[in-house]
């Protein structure tokens, strides 16, 4: 009996040992799995890939608080999504390029697969943008450009010449054609404003606009209270001013609102960009007679198809290249200057024949 015992007792002990050693050889088989797999990493699934497969892929926009802003991102996350991948989203407090730049550093830690950015500044983001590049993330800019080399294709919302043109053409119809006009701009360093009011004073040129002066670019640099304090500079300074342009949607609606505090509708005019939903009040009372934007859901929208593309090596950035950008169809891929661009479409009117249509949408 006692014999018998030992025996068991024995045995009980050797499968014991048995499966511990198992055990350690499962947990060591794992260990040296997960060890290659991070030093193969890129060699199997791509940079950046989540357990899933989606592909991650992140906007950086110029600053919390900007209703264009927040309407673009909507559109990137929803084209980002449909293409099953996973969108990141990211809004510095202040609209500097230290801000972004610190964010894309983030990114790049992250390994994240691509990166579109609304630039505070064309050229301060360039060694983090290539950096990223040579880390094999895919670049993008969109809304406000970076310089060709911190890219590999921008979203170009509307024909910048378009859009600078059609500001002027608008504000000399309000004011008939003569009098003193001002531009509030959001950052001095924002390459989209830079480049349409190049476009407004190149249109200025024309001998039909002699009767006009451009007195000044201010800047509100995206905020509401600094675009407010700006516009009030703008009619203390010049007390003749008979209208603004405001190409941007913060500046428009903060200008829209000063002008209406101060009972000066019909005596300085307002036009520019800006979003249907804040200045539906504005042109509904005629402080701001017609202005112009394009959608910016729709913008954000193309750049996160194109973000997708980019990922997926349907397009590399190179002029000639097409593409299927989901509900708004196929783009091409153009060459503009030293760069190339995926073009939206271009700039719409809005008046009071359509506002009220328009300002539940965005």
């Amino acid at each position: 009996m006692k014999r018998a015992l030992v025996i068991i007792l024995v045995l009980a002990l050797a499968v014991s040992l048995l499966a511990g050693c198992g055990q350690n050889a499962s947990q060591s088989s794992g260990q040296n799995s997960e060890k290659a797999s991070e030093q193969n990493s890129g060699q199997g699934k791509p940079q950046g890939e989540t357990k899933a497969g989606k592909m991650r892929i992140a906007l950086i926009v110029k600053s919390t608080g900007n209703p264009f802003m927040e309407k673009m991102a909507d559109g990137f996350k929803t084209a980002v999504e449909e293409g099953g991948n996973e969108a990141i989203l990211k809004a510095p407090d202040q609209p500097t390029a230290e801000a972004q730049i610190q964010m894309i550093e983030e990114l790049i830690a992250q390994k994240v697969n691509a990166i579109a950015v609304s630039a505070n500044d064309p050229d301060a983001l360039q060694p983090a943008l290539q950096k990223a590049m040579k880390d094999g993330i895919k670049v993008l800019s969109l809304d406000s450009a970076v310089n060709a080399e911190s890219r590999m294709v921008h979203i170009q919302q509307a024909d910048p010449e378009r859009i600078g043109r059609i500001q002027i053409q608008a504000a000399y119809e309000m004011i008939g054609g003569e009098g003193q006009i001002a531009v509030l701009s959001a950052t001095s360093q924002a390459t989209n404003q830079n480049t349409w009011i190049q476009w407004m004073k190149e249109e200025l040129k024309d001998p039909k606009y002699a009767k006009m002066e451009l007195v000044k670019v201010a800047y509100g640099d995206d905020l509401r209270d600094k675009s407010v304090s700006e516009t009030e500079g703008l009619l203390k300074s010049y007390p003749n001013l008979k209208a603004i342009i405001a190409p941007t949607t913060v500046g428009i609606a903060a200008a829209g609102k000063v002008l209406t505090d101060k009972g000066l509708k019909g005596k300085v005019y307002l036009t520019g960009l800006g979003l249907p939903s804040e200045m539906a009040e504005y042109i509904e009372s005629g402080v701001c007679p017609w202005m112009y934007l394009w959608n910016p859901i729709d913008l954000g929208y193309l750049a996160g198809c194109a973000a997708n593309a980019l990922v997926k090596g349907d397009i590399t950035g190179k002029a000639g290249e097409k593409f299927t950008a989901g509900k708004l169809g196929e783009r091409e891929v153009i060459q503009v200057g030293d760069g190339t661009e995926i073009m939206l479409g271009d700039p719409f009117k809005f008046d009071k024949s359509n506002i009220e249509e328009w300002k539940n949408v965005y």
